[in-house]
């Protein structure tokens, strides 16, 4: 019996690593959150779409790194298609995320007015009480006005008392606010994941460590898709390749823009301290130093709090690194915010790359130089919060492109929900251990992940091949010790499932290994 589970895993492994498809009706270049909405919504209408992501994993560049908030649009310049499609998707989230099983709370935000939050030079001619006036009675009025002109609903001042009994911790400096209604939190990496299994589950193909080296263009029109496995004849291509972007674009001809790299840097603190804000706090700073909405102190969906993010221009496309400075310049940015906030409880610091364009905006549409062409760029924040809208989009593009109008009467509108031990009663997860031992097996005490979880993530549709793709599926890692004990637990597990010595698992793929040696007695210990 466990030599047959043994074959059928390898098999399902070696689907993964079988040559590609020959052809597709689409091909989406990107296993972001914006290539996986897209290939998603197109599964509804046919399922001959295959995604090509080059790392080993989707999710694994800017949908695992930013701060996870669906935003309602209040930060987009009006008039930019990111503005539109901001509020738009915003307002598609709930509908979005049926059938994913991906857990979604949309709880608000308060945008709040603090003596910093103007810092224009002429304000030192005006005396300083009627100007904190004005930012008491009228400024509020001005912000709700700003965001019903861009379509945003349920905006509501807030006066200083209240803020101040719904954020007791509150810094007492603060003058008067607005509330938000229509920010929502998720997280970013478990969405993607879900999008491109249930793209799967409805017919598309997910093709990992696959990149893009060509696009075949012939008399204007698009022809295939070369990669470094080989070369999928098509006659429609979505571009999604996120910082990349500009260049598969100039792959095919089809350039016209830029993509300049933006790193944003956010720190992440204890579970232990989450309730030190109640809601997601943003301080209003005007004008803004570059381009950013401005940050924050963020609940995530899975309870750690953030601060952040930085936005910093870099050359290197790659470079996720984070600098003293840029830690201290979070902790003096925000902090104000919260003067008893514990920051010694900081566990973790992490950078994404934005993908935003000279223009500042989404691009998206056919080319108007190659048929077939379809950009999807530019995708930086709030991309997260624009997928359903920059997915319908698209959609509609390919669909003048002849992919077919009508809905398939066997789409599968449910991607399976896993159980997530740290969330059942005592009585649901007394009936798990007795069907498979493993669910009482806990490997990752901080976040109280089980044996049996790691196992179903490694051989999941997608399957999870690195400890950083268990990661993002169970929060094995993501605790206090950030895998310090159950680093090496995981590392064994993965080496067991997938029939590999342990000294070849790595943390995030290739160019991260975890061991110089095999230790005997941990792979004992484990399996």
């Amino acid at each position: 019996m466990q030599q047959m589970e043994q074959q059928s895993i390898k098999r399902k492994h070696d689907e993964f690593s079988l040559p590609l498809p020959a052809s597709a009706e689409v091909v989406v270049i990107g296993g972001g959150v914006v290539g996986c909405a897209i290939a998603r919504e197109l599964t509804r209408f046919t399922p001959d779409v295959v995604v090509l992501e080059k790392e080993n994993d989707v999710a694994d560049a800017a949908s695992k790194a930013n701060n996870a908030m669906v935003h309602s649009g209040m930060g987009e310049k009006k008039g930019t298609l990111k503005a539109h499609l901001n509020v738009r998707g915003n307002r598609m989230y709930d509908r979005f995320v049926e059938g994913l099983n991906v857990e979604f709370k949309r709880d608000g935000m308060f945008i709040v007015i603090t003596p910093r939050s103007l810092s224009f030079p002429w304000l030192r001619w005006i005396p300083a009480w009627l100007v904190r006036q004005w930012m008491r009675v009228c400024l509020p009025w001005v912000l709700v006005a700003y965001g019903r002109g861009k379509g945003i609903k349920g905006l509501k001042r807030v006066r200083r008392k209240k803020l101040l009994r719904l954020e007791p911790n509150l810094t007492p400096e603060v003058i008067s606010g607005i509330y938000d209604p229509n920010y929502g939190r998720i997280s970013p990496y478990k969405l993607t994941i879900a999008l491109a299994e249930h793209a799967v589950i409805n017919g598309a193909r997910v093709c990992l460590n696959t990149e893009v080296m060509g696009v075949r263009v012939e008399d204007g029109e698009v022809r295939g898709v070369i990669t470094d496995r080989g070369e999928i004849a098509t006659k429609r291509v979505v571009n999604a390749a996120g910082c990349f972007a500009d260049e598969v674009a100039r792959m095919a001809g089809a350039d016209g823009f830029r993509i300049h790299a933006r790193k944003g840097a956010t720190l992440l603190f204890d579970k232990e301290i989450s309730t030190v804000v109640n809601h997601t706090i943003s301080e209003l700073r005007v004008p803004l130093a570059g381009h950013s909405k401005g940050g924050g102190l963020m609940p995530t969906i899975d309870g750690p709090l953030q601060l952040g993010p930085t936005a910093i221009e870099v050359e290197d496309k790659y470079d996720t690194s984070v600098s003293r400075e840029e830690i201290d310049w979070i902790l003096d940015r925000f902090l104000y915010l919260i003067p008893t906030f514990p920051k010694s409880s900081v566990i973790c610091a992490f950078t994404g790359v934005r993908a935003p364009t000279e223009q500042e905006d989404f691009v998206i549409g056919v080319s108007d130089k190659v048929k077939g062409f379809v950009n999807a760029a530019g995708t930086q924040s709030p991309a997260l919060a624009s997928a359903p809208a920059i997915a319908e989009m698209v959609l509609g593009v390919l669909q003048g492109l002849g992919v077919s109008r009508t809905l398939r009467e066997d789409f599968d509108p449910v991607r399976p929900g896993k159980p997530v031990f740290s969330k059942l009663s005592d009585a649901e997860r007394q009936k798990l251990v007795e069907e498979d031992p493993r669910w009482g097996h806990v490997i990752c005490r901080c976040e109280y992940v089980t044996e049996a979880e790691i196992v179903n993530a490694i051989h999941g549709i997608i399957p999870a091949t690195t400890v950083d793709a268990v990661k993002r599926r169970t929060r094995a890692g993501m605790g206090r010790c950030q895998g310090g004990f159950c680093g090496p637990r995981v590392s064994a597990i993965l080496a067991r499932e997938l029939g590999i010595p342990v000294t070849q698992v790595t943390k995030d793929g290739e160019g991260s290994p975890l061991f110089c040696c095999e230790s005997k007695d941990l792979l004992k210990e484990v399996v």
